[in-house]
């Protein structure tokens, strides 16, 4: 008698073969972080031709940058909170429709006061936008390898944002600096579309959710003070009563803000998050890493354009091997997460930034491309691919869902205000003068920088 046929083995679906509609998914929760980086970075290199032409003085110029960073590392936290209670892609569609209107009035204007202030407004819409896009990610792909391999595609649309916007402004900005304002237009149009299509709509809430009014005040007005208070203190100085008064009433406005979430009875932020030492410590790296990122592109500009009169295009083609880092290793990040652990892949890519900073001492009165620049360029490259994503990931797991836009909005707080304040700590450090001794002081603060990211990862972590 023949045996009975055994049963076919069940054939597990393959988690990592997404469906085309979550490929859409990702692909504008990317596209929503790609244009938050060009924004940033194709005005930059238009400043002198909006200067020229609106009459501005450089004070004025700077905040073309400056008020756009101010109003996004400020509403950020309130963004992320906002998007948890009343729907993350509610808050999504709002932020690109305020985008493409804010853009639109930009490229319009013809008085520098009326440009700043939709500079501004377009930086609160990103403060929405980022925390929301973010959070979408987290809460539709599962912690483990669907959020690892996310985050590593997310990476590369994050990265190649700014190194590719300074690229894109230096070709329009020679057609018309008004063109950097109409770019946003179709691509903000495009991601809202999409998400209207794609996306699935919030989950409906049993309880109508109520906005804590006193802690989103002082969280706010704490949060645009102490960015406003980062940004200006090179211009004003460190020791000035301006500056020292802006961080003591910062301080003073989020202590406030800490009180009112311990009584309030339905609290803006739920302060018990902050056991979590995982996010604690991922916020704390990403803060130092992209402070010294950004201090790392400053000085690359001033030893190139300023001291070696390069066009920025020039210095754009030498970032051009760490955007292909990113874009090489990002989509592989996942996996690499997936066999390695998320905290050795993070720790090769703090690593990866020490000779990196390191090489920059050497720099000398000629550029040395192929000994210094392209291989300094190509480690940077791969630090930043191999660290943002990761700590990402590692600010975000163990935090329940209905708290993801908090936790994204805190990883995207202190990533901009690190950069605002590692900016601003680095042009401090500058000597005066046109000499190349100038830039040694603040490459010793990035890499002092890089040094305590690792730090900060190396110091032990007790359980939450």
């Amino acid at each position: 008698m023949a045996a009975p046929e055994a049963p076919a083995p069940e054939v597990k679906k393959d988690p990592l073969r997404w469906s085309p509609r979550l490929w859409i998914s990702i692909l504008i929760f990317s596209g929503v972080i790609l244009l938050d980086g060009l924004d940033v970075s194709m005005i930059v290199v238009a400043i002198p031709e909006i200067q020229s032409e609106l009459g501005m003085t450089a004070a004025t110029g700077q905040w073309l940058v400056g008020a756009y960073i101010l109003a996004f590392g400020s509403f950020l936290l309130l963004g992320g909170r906002v998007a948890d209670l009343f729907g993350r892609r509610r808050v999504l569609v709002i932020a690109m429709a305020a985008f493409a209107i804010v853009s639109l009035f930009g490229a319009l204007a013809d008085d520098a006061v009326l440009l700043i202030i939709s500079r501004f407004v377009k930086g609160m819409a990103a403060g929405f936008a980022a925390p929301a896009a973010m959070s979408l990610l987290t809460t539709t792909f599962p912690e483990g390898p669907q959020r690892n391999k996310a985050f590593g595609i997310f990476n590369v649309f994050e990265a190649s944002g700014y190194s590719s916007g300074l690229l894109v402004g230096g070709l329009l900005a020679g057609l018309n600096w008004r063109s950097i304002f109409i770019l946003p237009i179709p691509l903000s149009l495009l991601l809202l579309l999409g998400a209207l299509r794609f996306l699935p709509p919030d989950p409906p809430r049993t309880e109508r959710p109520r906005l804590d009014i006193g802690g989103a005040a002082t969280l706010l007005a704490g949060m645009l003070l102490l960015v406003f208070t980062t940004v200006s203190a090179a211009e004003v100085g460190w020791g000035s009563l301006r500056t020292i008064g802006g961080y003591v009433l910062s301080a003073l406005l989020l202590a406030a803000f800490l009180v009112i979430e311990r009584t309030v009875k339905e609290p803006l932020i739920r302060l018990g998050v902050f056991r979590n030492r995982g996010l604690v410590t991922a916020n704390i790296s990403i803060g130092l890493l992209y402070g010294g990122a950004m201090g790392f592109q400053f000085l690359l500009a001033l030893y190139l354009q300023d001291l070696e009169g390069w066009q920025p295009w020039q210095m754009a083609l030498v970032l051009l091997p760490a955007g292909l880092m990113v874009v090489i290793i990002g989509p592989k990040l996942g996996a690499l997460m997936d066999r390695f652990g998320v905290t050795k892949v993070l720790m090769v890519g703090l690593v990866a930034f020490l000779p990196c900073y390191l090489l920059m001492l050497f720099i000398g009165p000629e550029p040395n491309l192929w000994m210094i620049l392209l291989p300094a360029s190509v480690l940077w490259g791969v630090g930043f691919a191999l660290s943002i994503a990761t700590l990402m990931v590692a600010g975000t797991n163990g935090v329940s869902d209905d708290e993801q836009g908090l936790a994204a909005g805190l990883l995207n707080s202190s990533l901009q205000v690190g950069g605002a304040f590692g900016l601003a700590v680095v042009t401090a450090a500058i000597l005066p003068g046109t000499e190349l001794s100038m830039l040694y002081p603040g490459l010793v603060v990035i890499l002092a920088f890089a040094v305590l990211t690792l730090l900060a990862q190396l110091t032990p972590k007790q359980p939450s």
